[in-house]
């Protein structure tokens, strides 16, 4: 379309330029005044208000109070577990019972309500879970001086305390623990740590011993 354009004017100004050169046209301007009443402009200048907005903001706050929040959250579904009392370690069978029947969505039932299965049959967990409370300063150290805190494939769970504060501690990411999570594996004490043994799964509680 441009190239058609460019083509057209190209032409026109061909056939113009004679007619331009045996009939030169003459131009003039005439200024003829100010016609009518002339007003400044009463509307403020929106860059300039929209910047003396910014201005007026106390931005050292406005982050103080962000940080503030992202400190105090908590989930509302946060599982809350008391210490382990002694070292024990037990075997969870993650056997999943359906509650409902799921259709096929051609008016059959692909899998009946009562069904069970293994999800370990269909997949691994490559991660170790580790459970500690964030807000137990002898839960952080006991986590520091064990072999988990410097295993790549460790994810760290809270059950307690502020994670950006643990994370910045412990210069890790760690994760809240919802009591979904901990009621699946039977989780109820820390600090405690889940693996994958075949298909089951093994969960270890330590005590935290008094030093003497």
């Amino acid at each position: 379309m441009k190239i058609m354009i460019f083509a057209c004017l190209a032409v026109g100004c061909c056939l113009m330029t004679p007619m331009l050169e045996a009939s030169p046209l003459k131009t003039s301007v005439l200024i003829v005044g100010r016609a009518g009443a002339v007003y400044p402009i009463a509307e403020k200048d929106a860059l300039s208000e929209l910047m003396q907005k910014v201005r007026q903001i106390d931005w050292k706050r406005q982050f103080s109070d962000i940080k503030q929040s992202v400190q105090a959250f908590r989930p509302p579904d946060l599982a809350r577990l008391p210490r382990a009392k002694h070292d024990r370690t037990f075997m969870v069978d993650p056997t999943y019972t359906l509650p409902f029947d799921i259709p096929d969505g051609k008016g059959g039932i692909l899998y009946p309500k009562g069904y069970t299965f293994n999800p370990l049959d269909y997949v691994s967990l490559p991660d170790v879970l580790v459970f500690i409370d964030g807000a137990d300063k002898k839960q952080l150290e006991w986590f520091q001086k064990s072999p988990y805190a410097k295993t790549p494939n460790v994810m760290l769970l809270l059950t307690g305390g502020s994670y950006p504060a643990v994370e910045q501690k412990l210069q890790r990411p760690v994760f809240y623990a919802p009591e979904k999570i901990t009621k699946r594996f039977r989780i109820k004490a820390v600090p405690s740590v889940l693996y994958q043994r075949g298909k089951f799964l093994e969960v270890k509680e330590f005590e935290i011993r008094k030093r003497k």
